[in-house]
């Protein structure tokens, strides 16, 4: 919420700057990008996104069998439960307990927001990706000498002009001429 408030008090100024202070807005270039867009169509980003979604599949299949295996155990009980003695009663419902605390573990582990392997596979996998990106925009940003360039993903603007340049396209040029650079070396070594 804070940041969604000071995002629009920013924008606020920015815009009251531009028709408040006559000549400001000549001498202000500001573009934009949309890093969705980015993400969806980078090479780069497709294939890092698709290892982080196989793990992830991976992970909830294990999820899934250990899921199955409990349900199994207490049908079991149930079914066996009149015919089993005191102490083996107590057994099976330590062994659904421990198996239930695993399971429970094993989520945890996995999937919390703040700790878990998918929020390391993610900056592990995605992270060098989005930073490649901001070193293409920011050389984009100095090359062609814009003063600020918003991204429309995420919200922060909610109108541009249509004589404001779009740079998606530009960035995603830029990072696929690494591409093609990589693939055509790749290819001269395997001759």
């Amino acid at each position: 919420m804070k940041f969604r408030s000071l995002t629009t008090a920013f924008f606020s100024i920015i815009i009251i700057l531009l028709f408040a202070v006559p000549g400001f807005s000549q001498k202000l270039k500001i573009g934009y990008v949309h890093s969705q867009k980015i993400l969806a169509e980078y090479k780069e980003a497709i294939d890092a996104q698709k290892k982080l979604d196989e793990i992830i599949r991976q992970w909830d299949n294990e999820g899934l069998e250990m899921q199955q295996q409990l349900q199994k155990m207490r049908e079991q009980y149930d079914a066996q439960s009149l015919l089993l003695s005191d102490t083996k009663k107590r057994e099976k419902e330590q062994e659904i307990q421990n198996l239930f605390l695993q399971l429970q573990k094993f989520q945890r582990d996995k999937y919390d927001p703040q700790s878990g392997e998918v929020l390391r596979k993610q900056q592990e996998f995605i992270q060098p990706v989005l930073d490649k990106i901001n070193e293409v925009i920011q050389k984009i940003g100095e090359e062609q000498q814009f003063d600020y360039i918003f991204d429309t993903a995420n919200g922060g603007i909610l109108h541009a002009s249509k004589e404001q340049p779009d740079l998606t396209d530009s960035v995603i040029e830029e990072l696929n001429k690494g591409q093609s650079v990589k693939k055509e070396s790749s290819k001269e070594k395997d001759k």
